[in-house]
This record gives structure tokens, sequence and C-alpha cells, in this order.
């Protein structure tokens, strides 16, 4: 199929559980067994599982009560996020001999764009391979990866042979690929969104397709028209190796519920003097806080407020943090609270990038 818009040659690689790998391979004894990184404590919350783990329904996020009911034989491991930095680092490098468009998402995953790269080679395909057979000879571990026209359809393909394994999604198979992928497969819709979809009778791309842009987006605001475009094959944001984050945050969760606002303050004020540090070591001041509240019994609450000048100083972040604490009382006693900066200065730095971008229309070999 033709499409009318610029194609490239995106490569999606996702480590395979991650931490969780990280923490078989440097400790052998752990290799086989079902093991969760975090949530080991009495307040804990899994931040990954093996393999293993997953085939108990043990998965990250999960509370680690909850976690060890599910698999009593589950081995928690405390984290050690400077030794996944390390490793992280080293498969960047791998990234890096290909291609100095990377974008990473987290430190498992990132996106590479490789239709023009370093090696003169014009598979993304074998690319792919290559790179993952040199993580895997680096590292000792696994990773999967996802190969298509753009960054959506990419990382929807990275899921599909995990673990160990790829995915290409040539350019004429696209569209029959997006036709046929269930709903919950599409990369931002959520298990609130995906009941709702469910509930206008979408089930499928093609589901989605047959409906029409005002249709979505008067069911789903702004996010409707991502949905109409993503599952026509369009998607036009490109590779961007140095990310610009739309929010920065710091949160704490507790060892005991919190009961009264009183007790939250001084909880507060370290978490603002922590996002004050994460902001002055970036530059970066914005303009929206958001208290996110999470209860003991585990439902979320989030309160914002848009300010009409940009701060990043602790004292005016927890000022405002006071005030939105006190909007409202509070639900039930709580057990995590957290404060985010949004609306960033970076905006406008993100929409000049996007401005400038230049999209090249290259006939494609996968």
């Amino acid at each position: 199929m033709d499409f009318d818009f610029p194609l490239r040659k995106i490569i999606h690689v996702d480590m395979d559980a991650f931490y969780a790998s990280v923490e078989q391979h440097d400790n052998p004894e752990l290799k086989g067994k079902p093991i969760a990184v975090g949530g080991g404590s009495k307040r804990g919350v899994v931040s990954a599982a093996s393999y293993e783990a997953r085939k108990f329904g043990v998965r990250s996020a999960m509370a680690g009560s909850i976690a060890r009911r599910n698999c009593p034989e589950l081995i928690f491991v405390k984290p050690r996020f400077d030794r996944y930095k390390e490793v992280s680092m080293q498969i960047r490098n791998i990234f890096f001999e290909y291609t100095d468009l990377v974008e990473p998402l987290s430190l498992d995953e990132a996106y590479l764009d490789v239709t023009e790269n370093k090696k003169g080679n014009p598979s993304a395909t074998l690319i792919a391979q290559e790179i993952r057979g040199k993580i895997f000879d680096k590292t000792g571990m696994t990773a999967s990866a996802g190969i298509s026209i753009n960054k959506f359809i990419a990382k929807v393909a990275s899921d599909y042979n995990k673990p160990n394994g790829q995915k290409t999604v040539n350019p004429e198979e696209v569209i029959e690929f997006l036709e046929n992928l269930d709903i919950r497969k599409f990369y931002g819709v959520g298990k609130v969104t995906a009941e709702k979809m469910y509930r206008l009778g979408i089930f499928s791309g093609l589901d989605l397709k047959k409906k029409s842009l005002e249709f979505l987006e008067d069911h789903f605001g702004k996010s409707g028209s991502y949905y109409y475009h993503v599952v026509r094959g369009i998607h036009l944001s490109s590779v961007k190796p140095h990310r610009i984050p739309k929010s920065v945050g710091a949160e704490r969760t507790f060892f005991e519920n919190l009961s009264s606002e009183i007790f939250m303050l001084e909880k507060l004020e370290n978490i603002a003097i922590e996002l004050e540090r994460r902001l002055q070591k970036s530059k970066i001041a914005g303009k929206t806080i958001t208290l996110k509240i999470k209860y003991s019994d585990f439902t979320l609450q989030t309160r914002s407020k848009t300010l009409p000048y940009f701060i990043a100083s602790k004292d005016l972040i927890l000022e405002t943090a006071k005030e939105l604490l006190y909007q409202s009382s509070l639900e039930n006693s709580v057990r995590l609270l957290g404060i985010s900066l949004a609306n960033l200065n970076t905006e406008k730095e993100k929409k000049s990038e996007e401005k400038e971008s230049v999209l090249v229309q290259l006939k494609f070999d996968f």
C-alpha cells in the first residue's frame, strides 16, 4: 500500500523483564525462579517481576502482599538502580553503534531511527537482530524488538514475540496488522479506555477504523484524533534523541497510613525538596502543580492548580501543594503522596523542534 506521508525505519527495543533479568544474571541462584524486584517490605510495591513470577499473576506496581499471596514461593530482591543504569548504558552504547537517533523511554526500552544508519544496512530487521545479539553477548540478557514504519507500530510489534523475539510489520502489512489488532494492544489504550471502547462496540482496529473522527473526538476528546490516525498507520512523531519531559515529579510511600493533613505536611516538605532538586538538575520550571494522593484502599486522586508564572522553588511548590491538600477533605487514610510539575518551560522548545523537523520519503526494504 502507498502512503501519502513520509515513512521511516523505526526499531523499538524492549528488554525482557529487565530489572529481574539483571538480578538473575548477577546471582545465578535466582535463575529460573520467580522473583520480584522490590515489594518485600510491609508497604512495598513490586517494581518488576521475572517471567517465572508473571506466570502466577505477579506484575509491576502490584502490592507486595498481593504478589506474595499469588505466588507463595516468590523471592523478593531489593532494587539496585545504580546497577540497572550501568547495564542500561551498556545497551545504549550498542544502539549508538548504529544510529545517533536514539530516544530512550526508560532504562529498558528505546526507539531507534535506522532509516539512515552508520552501518549502511538497508534492512531494519537485520539491524534489530544484530542489536539483540550484541545485547545478549554484552550483558547476558535478552531483548525483544518491533520494526515498522513509525514509533506506534514498532512499539506494538515489540510485544508480539516476547520474550527474546522480534516482529517486523512491513509497509504493505501495516493496514491489515492494525485492523486485526485487539484494541487492548493499541499503545495508549489503557484498561478504562478499553472498557469504554467495548461499550461503544469497538473491539479491534477495524471496529475503531469504522468510527468517524467526530465520533471519536466526541467520546475521547483530544485522544480521539490520535486513535483515528494511528489505526490508519499515521503517527508522524519523530525519534527525538533528547526527549523533553512533559512533567517532573517526586513521591513517597509511607510505612504507616496517614490519617490527618497535619501529619502530611512534613512529608510534603520532603517531597518538595526532592522535586526542587530534580528541577534544578534539569534546569526546568513549570506552571501546573499536581498533588497525587493514593489512599489505603489503593484508590488514586489528583488535585491540580495552574499558576500564571513558572516556578521551581521548594517554597512555592510546597505552598501550592498545601493549598491543594486542604482543598477538600480526605476520603480515607493515605499511603502515598506525590507532587509533580507540568506545563514546563520546555514546551516552547518542543514546539520549535517539531517545526524544524524535516521528514524524508524513502524507498523501503525492511
